[in-house]
């Protein structure tokens, strides 16, 4: 098995902490009402959202993928961090054992930056070149987009949301 790391940046106008309860601590509710084309539906299938977590993100008929599996391995608000692994479903094909993600949100003159990294854990001797998952890392920056968007058309949405970023 190996892995492949690779690095992504976002930048917004929007706080890091506005972002963060968006994207992270409140995704099971916003995605699927801000993407109903292609998220049918997000839940816990264990915890209530917490370290050790799973989250279960179930696609429409007819899409590309029927479902996936996330793990919250780290999360701390307060620092608007967490770390996360995609632990089953059929967007892994058979070539990939998992993928983990470290997201963090930071505070910038004027709005924030996302920085992600992405390891993929691949199957045997096969080899992930960035080619491979360029269809992933294009679906996130549209979910990004999709979230940004919409905070700054409703500049109250999260507006209680705090970290110490």
């Amino acid at each position: 098995m190996g892995v492949t790391t690779y690095n992504q940046e976002f930048t917004t106008t929007v706080a890091p902490a506005r972002m963060f309860k968006a994207f992270i601590l409140d995704s099971h509710n916003l995605m699927p009402k801000l993407m109903p084309q292609s998220i049918k539906s997000i839940e816990f299938i264990e915890g209530d959202g917490g370290v050790g977590s799973i989250k279960k993100t179930t696609f429409h008929e007819g899409s590309h993928f029927k479902y996936l599996k996330h793990k919250i391995d780290a999360l701390e608000a307060e620092n608007c961090s967490c770390k996360y692994s995609l632990i089953e479903g059929d967007v892994l094909g058979d070539k990939l054992e998992s993928i983990s993600y470290e997201v963090k949100f930071e505070s910038t003159d004027g709005g924030s930056v996302c920085k992600m990294t992405s390891h993929y854990h691949t199957k045997g001797d096969f080899e992930l070149k960035e080619e491979d998952i360029k269809d992933g890392k294009d679906k996130a920056m549209g979910m990004y987009k999709i979230v940004e968007e919409y905070l700054l058309a409703n500049p109250n949405v999260y507006c209680e949301a705090k970290c110490a970023c």
